[in-house]
């Protein structure tokens, strides 16, 4: 049964770099599409990016287009979320997430991210 464990966020100013890091245990992590997502006070989870097994496709939310970079290493079995331009829309508990075959399997604890103005 896969696992996954957020790492990496914290307090940033407006304009600045935050890079956020989901390790997976227990699972076939080449085999999965892992994807972003966060949610903020009050509102509704939202799909950020994600990235296909291997690598060769990723997605991205409009509202982060051009300024988060969603990357992945198999061989250490950990995504990355490199975010720049952080706005305070930006704000957000952010969640890894492994699927398969778009079947969701496993969801991270989350990680907080809080862009001051």
């Amino acid at each position: 049964q896969v696992r996954v464990a957020e790492s990496g966020g914290g307090l940033v100013q407006a304009g600045g770099s935050l890079s956020l890091s989901c390790t997976a245990s227990g699972g076939a992590f080449n085999l999965y599409t892992m994807g972003w997502f966060r949610q903020a006070p009050g509102k509704e989870r939202e799909s950020v990016a994600s990235i296909s097994r291997n690598g060769d496709s990723t997605f991205y939310a409009e509202s982060v287009k051009g300024r988060f970079i969603i990357s992945r290493d198999n061989a250490n079995n950990t995504v990355y979320l490199h975010m720049n331009s952080l706005k305070p829309e930006d704000t957000a508990v952010y969640y890894c997430r492994a699927s398969l075959n778009n079947f969701p399997l496993s969801w991270g604890q989350g990680t907080q991210v809080t862009v001051s103005s």
